[in-house]
């Protein structure tokens, strides 16, 4: 019991002053490379921690390699800009002025209810609040907001081209109205990308691959 408690606070701290050398980006978000740092250095921390027929140092080398890779990587990162790209990845601009960019949600694995999550985590209840909108490399979702947003929260009406019958319930509204109103846009419901409406009635409509509208219509419920 003694010797796993002393092998225990050997790989614990260890692992400390690792973490420590390793920067702050450690503790806050992390970069894809860097979270997987972190998944390899745990598992190598149990390892020798749990068997005792494991020499103590074998983990402690293992931990230490993969704080000099890592350290490596960090200076290929900073020497050379490429680098960066390559193992951070680049910034994707999802929302633009002409609204959402369904290529660059596409690209990576994301579709228009994870980026509407995203916005109202950052304190943005409409897709329209914003003037632009990222996700960082390291999955963060950054906005550069309108400077008057819309004090309603908007409900998903259509999502790549499906219609959301529970949302379309709590604003009161029937398929009927949907289906009218798509007519009057000369839209096909499948080409429709994106439609939200508010409390007030303000509807955001983007088809895909055209540039968003906002419209009005008359709703059952106030909310």
């Amino acid at each position: 019991m003694a010797l796993i408690f002393i092998r225990t606070a050997a790989i614990f701290i260890t692992l400390l002053i690792v973490m420590r050398l390793m920067g702050k980006s450690q503790i806050g978000e992390m970069q894809p490379f860097e979270f997987v740092i972190t998944l390899v250095i745990a598992e190598l921390a149990c390892i020798p921690m749990a068997d005792t027929t494991i020499p103590l140092l074998y983990g402690i080398v293992a931990i230490v390699a993969i704080f000099i890779l890592h350290q490596i990587v960090i200076l290929l990162d900073l020497k050379f800009s490429p680098m960066k790209a390559v193992i951070c990845g680049r910034p994707s601009i999802v929302i633009t002025k002409d609204g959402l960019d369904e290529y660059q949600l596409k690209k990576n694995n994301l579709d228009v209810s994870d980026l509407a999550e995203s916005m109202r985590a950052a304190g943005y209840f409409n897709l329209d609040d914003v003037y632009y909108g990222l996700y960082e490399a390291n999955g963060g979702f950054s906005a550069l907001p309108k400077e008057n947003i819309t004090e309603s929260l908007a409900v998903m009406i259509i999502d790549s081209g499906k219609l959301n019958k529970h949302n379309l319930e709590m604003c009161r509204l029937s398929e009927n109205d949907i289906k009218q109103f798509l007519e009057e846009q000369s839209v096909k419901l499948k080409k429709v990308l994106v439609m939200t409406v508010d409390g007030s009635g303000r509807v955001y409509f983007q088809e895909r691959g055209k540039s968003y509208k906002i419209f009005k219509i008359e709703t059952g419920g106030k909310w």
